[in-house]
C-alpha cells in the first residue's frame, strides 16, 4: 500500500512539473521572460504558484530549463539539413502553440532580460549555430552559422515583436521561398565559377580582339 501511494505521488509530481514546463514554455514564447509572471504560469498550469518554486526554485531557473528543453527537443527531432527551414518557419508561424518551434521565439522575446537570462539564450543559440555550421564546408563555417542564425532571429524580431509590415503579414511560404536559398548560399558560399577551357579562352580573346 505504501509503495503504491509513493508511486502515485511521484506520478503526480511529474505531471505537475510537466504542466508547469508546458505553461512556462508557451508564456515565455508569447510574452518574453519579463512579462510572463509566476502567477500567470501557475494559473495556466492549473496549480498553486508555490509549486513552481518547489519544483524549479525560481523563475530564472524555470526559464533556463524551458529554453534548454525546447531547444534540445527541436534539435533532436529535426534533421540538420531541415533545421534552417524548421527554425525559420517556427519564427514565422509562431503563436505560442507549437512546442517544437518555441525555442527561438522565446530567445528573441527574452534577449536583454539580465545576465542569467543571457546565459541561457547564448547556450541555446550556440547549440543551433553548431548544427548549422555542420551544414557548411567553408573554413569560416562557425561565422557563417552565426550570421545565418542572426538573420533568422532578425526576421523573427521584425515580424513577431516589432510587427513590421509587410513582413508581419507575409505568408510563411513566401518568406521561406525568398530567404532559404540565400541562407543556404550563406552557409555554403557562392558556387565556384566554372573553369574555362583553353579553346573557350582562345575564342573569347579572338572576339575581344586581343
Amino acid at each position: 500500500m505504501g509503495a503504491s501511494t509513493s508511486e502515485g505521488r511521484r506520478r503526480n509530481a511529474q505531471g505537475t512539473r510537466l504542466r508547469l514546463l508546458e505553461a512556462a514554455s508557451a508564456l515565455f514564447a508569447e510574452r518574453g521572460y519579463e512579462r510572463a509572471t509566476v502567477r500567470d504560469i501557475a494559473d495556466r498550469a492549473g496549480v498553486n504558484q508555490a509549486l513552481l518554486f518547489r519544483y524549479f526554485g525560481s523563475k530564472r531557473a524555470l526559464f533556463g530549463e524551458v529554453v534548454a528543453h525546447d531547444g534540445e527537443e527541436q534539435l533532436r527531432h529535426t534533421a540538420p539539413d531541415e533545421l534552417l527551414e524548421a527554425a525559420l518557419r517556427g519564427l514565422l508561424g509562431h503563436r505560442g502553440k507549437e512546442r517544437g518551434n518555441r525555442a527561438l521565439a522565446t530567445l528573441l522575446r527574452s534577449v536583454g532580460s539580465g545576465d542569467e537570462i543571457g546565459t541561457a539564450v547564448r547556450a541555446v543559440s550556440d547549440d543551433y549555430a553548431r548544427v548549422l555550421a555542420s551544414l557548411s564546408g567553408a573554413e569560416n563555417r562557425a561565422l557563417r552559422a552565426d550570421l545565418a542564425l542572426s538573420w533568422m532571429l532578425g526576421i523573427g524580431m521584425m515580424r513577431v515583436v516589432v510587427g513590421k509590415e509587410p513582413l508581419a503579414d507575409a505568408a510563411p511560404e513566401e518568406v521561406c521561398g525568398l530567404v532559404l536559398p540565400a541562407l543556404r548560399t550563406l552557409l555554403d558560399g557562392p558556387p565556384e565559377a566554372p573553369e574555362q577551357s583553353p579553346r573557350h579562352i582562345s575564342a573569347s580573346s579572338e572576339t575581344s580582339g586581343v
